[in-house]
């Protein structure tokens, strides 16, 4: 079959397609009258894209997720935002409601569970493409009803978005709370050992008091330094003057030694010059002898008396170079346990300021989960809010209309085809030469005769049949 030959059987069967157009898109006209009429309210509400903390200033990482949009038209499509508008809307208290809840399910479940499954099966969350808008649709039939409805909707998932972020906070201030007592009990306990500590201990400045004692120390070693080297050369000395105390040189440059060894000196040049003249016997000869002899005498006891002070000297230097040895092991066991205090005061001290900084911390974080916790301030704007609608969105005369054309002359000239199918007929040379396999000859012009009526024309029998 070629194109002029489908024209062809289109032009003899017209008849059919124009009934079967003319029916179509009468069926189409008259359901489309009969149908009740839609009304679409649409409110769009815009989300923050920004993704900027007003508390904190920083950026909300749940933002920056491809999926964000895709999870806030969830919420709004969420049967929790649904019971919200059922319970603003108090559409759980209309009596006709309730009949006609009881009526649908018999009593089973509850009215505001079956009015939130109706709402969002009339509900429609759409995305803007490329943009942070979202266009929530209710469809119903009265407009205001449905404008009222998407506008409520609008609301309770912009609530619902402030809820959802500041229930946890909430949460999160109660946890802090505890944190926070259980870090101020840690710091009061940590500062009460460190009280009690020094007070044990009679610290009043640590520092100022080790300083003092490691001078002191410094001074001791620094004196026993001195102490024994003096020790040492009064030791020499006691040795040298317990041996020939005359030739010591303590003994030696004494002024009382010398000045004595001068008068037994002079006693014995006395008595020399006397026996030079007088005997032995003479009074005045035995006088000079006895002075000199005195005088010796005094001179040795003189002598021994000033190395035994150099011996006592000795003695001294030691007992005082023991005493400070003594005195330095003192001291260093003095400052050591010093050390030790100001370590272990050292551990206390960190203690507390470890226990500060935690409760810093923890009150810091407190303050602003709270702070968290009071801001209503919503991620969602509400950019145009839904009105009732004037025009029903559904259905559609014109569109409808258009469409059952466009359907009707498909179907009228498929049935047109179907009907030539079951009753073939020739409707040109070309279709006799292809059925008969002979070539025509030639035409005869032959114009049935007008039938009573188109109807009677179309139902009557054909005679002229292909064989």
């Amino acid at each position: 079959m070629n194109f002029s030959q489908f024209l062809l059987i289109l032009r003899a069967r017209r008849n059919i397609v124009l009934l079967t157009l003319l029916a179509t898109v009468t069926v189409t006209v008259v359901v489309s009258a009969l149908l009740p009429k839609t009304y679409k309210a649409t409110s769009t509400v815009l989300l923050n894209s920004k993704g900027v903390d007003p508390v904190t200033g920083m950026a909300a990482p749940g933002q920056l997720m491809p999926g964000y949009v895709a999870t806030q038209i969830d919420i709004i499509t969420s049967k929790n935002v649904a019971l919200r508008v059922v319970d603003q809307l108090k559409l759980a208290q209309n009596p006709d409601v309730i009949a006609q809840f009881r009526q649908d399910t018999g009593g089973r479940g509850t009215v505001r569970d079956w009015l939130a499954e109706l709402l969002l099966k009339k509900l429609d969350a759409v995305p803007s493409r490329e943009s942070s808008v979202v266009e929530i649709s209710f469809k119903g039939a009265d407009p205001q009803f449905v404008a009222a409805v998407a506008n409520a909707f609008s609301d309770e998932y912009q609530k619902l978005t402030v809820q959802l972020k500041v229930d946890p906070m909430k949460k999160a201030a109660n946890y802090f709370i505890d944190q926070t007592k259980q870090m101020r009990d840690a710091l009061e306990a940590a500062q009460s050992r460190l009280s009690k500590y020094q007070q044990e201990n009679g610290i009043v400045s640590l520092d100022g008091r080790l300083d003092v004692e490691s001078n002191r120390l410094n001074d001791l070693s620094a004196q026993l330094v001195a102490a024994q080297a003096q020790e040492m050369e009064a030791a020499s000395r006691q040795r040298m003057a317990s041996g020939k105390a005359g030739d010591a040189p303590d003994v030696a440059n004494s002024p009382l030694i010398q000045n004595m060894r001068a008068s037994v000196s002079a006693a014995e040049s006395k008595l020399a010059e006397i026996g030079q003249r007088l005997g032995h016997n003479h009074p005045q000869y035995q006088a000079a002898r006895a002075e000199a002899a005195q005088l010796r005498a005094s001179l040795n006891a003189q002598i021994q008396s000033t190395a035994n002070s150099v011996g006592n000297n000795a003695q001294i230097l030691g007992q005082r170079e023991s005493a400070l040895r003594a005195a330095l092991a003192e001291q260093k066991t003095r400052v050591l346990q010093l050390n030790r205090t100001r370590d272990e005061l050292n551990v206390l001290q960190k203690d507390v300021e470890s226990a500060q900084r935690a409760f810093d911390a923890t009150t810091q974080r407190l303050s602003q989960t709270r702070m968290e916790g009071q801001a209503e301030q919503s991620e969602v704007a509400i950019l145009n809010p839904a009105v009732a609608p004037i025009d029903p969105s559904a259905p559609r005369m014109l569109l409808n209309t258009v469409l059952s054309i466009m359907l009707g002359s498909i179907l009228g000239m498929a049935f047109g085809l179907v009907v030539e199918l079951l009753d073939r007929r020739v409707r040109s040379t070309g279709d006799l030469a292809n059925v008969a396999d002979i070539p025509v000859l030639g035409n005869i012009s032959w114009t049935p005769p007008k039938p009573r009526s188109r109807l009677a024309t179309l139902l009557a029998p054909r005679r002229l049949r292909l064989t």
